[in-house]
């Protein structure tokens, strides 16, 4: 049975919707292909059933009320080729970021965490053994995510509050997890996809020329990527001259009274 006008224009919000709020997943069908196919009144309930319940977002980006700040963030999961080299380029451009930290590579290299503790820079969570977390159960994630935890305290004497899920995985059960232990979830915006062992240059270019680069993006780097820090000082160079000032996960984010929207920006109220 084919759906009357007003039922075309109700299909249409609620598609609309679903796709806002999946966008981040990839490529979808079109509304307009949704209402080509004559949706059935049984269909418009069960699309809406399903907007009711939203995926929960962690925080991708922050909407910084037009101050031109972001976010460079390294992953620390293997090995510490040319860390002193990024911490030198950080130092030396007066620059702090925010490394998120495997428990295993914490354990292997406690000097480097010491010294970007010392540095100034925010000290995260990138879990103790980087699972899959999304294979895991709740008191899992938990019991992961706190083993970090107590090593960052350990070796650093510091209280962490930033997390990353490991490979970029997360669904609602890692988000409360890590809510329940005093932690947000952070992910990016900007992927540098410097673990694919780009040139230099072309990891300059990917961030620098990046279609999300804004105002609140968070920009993601890996210790341990081949031309990672070959690329930093002109990464650097190249966010001031857009006039961004670069400052760690900690100065970028609200934490409290705050609202995510459909793409992960988080919003003050």
């Amino acid at each position: 049975m084919k759906v009357t006008g007003k039922q075309k224009g109700k299909i249409q919000k609620v598609v609309a919707f679903i796709l806002a709020m999946i966008s981040l997943a990839g490529p979808c069908i079109s509304a307009a292909t949704y209402i080509k196919r004559g949706y059935t009144r049984n269909c418009i309930m069960s699309i809406e059933a399903s907007a009711k319940h939203t995926k929960k977002l962690p925080i991708y980006c922050v909407d910084t009320k037009g101050q031109k700040k972001v976010s460079i963030t390294f992953d620390a999961a293997w090995g510490d080729e040319d860390a002193q080299q990024i911490l030198d380029t950080l130092k030396t451009n007066n620059v702090r970021a925010t490394f998120f930290m495997v428990g295993d590579w914490m354990r292997k290299y406690p000097d480097l965490v010491k010294r970007i503790a010392e540095d100034g820079h925010d000290v995260a969570n990138h879990s103790n053994k980087h699972p899959h977390v999304n294979e895991l159960s709740k008191e899992a994630v938990k019991t992961d995510l706190m083993g970090a935890h107590e090593e960052i305290k350990k070796i650093t004497g510091k209280e962490c509050f930033l997390y990353r899920p490991p490979y970029g995985e997360y669904n609602d059960t890692v988000l409360d997890a890590a809510k329940e232990c005093n932690y947000y979830t952070i992910q990016w915006d900007v992927d540098s996809i410097d673990w694919k062992g780009y040139e230099a240059d072309v990891i300059v270019k990917k961030v620098l020329e990046h279609k999300h680069l804004g105002n609140g993006s968070i920009i993601l780097l890996h210790n341990g990527a081949k031309h990672t820090a070959q690329a930093l000082p002109d990464i650097i160079k190249g966010l001031k001259e857009k006039g961004y000032e670069i400052v760690p996960i900690s100065e970028l984010i609200y934490t409290n009274n705050y609202t995510l929207d459909h793409e992960g920006r988080q919003h003050t109220t």
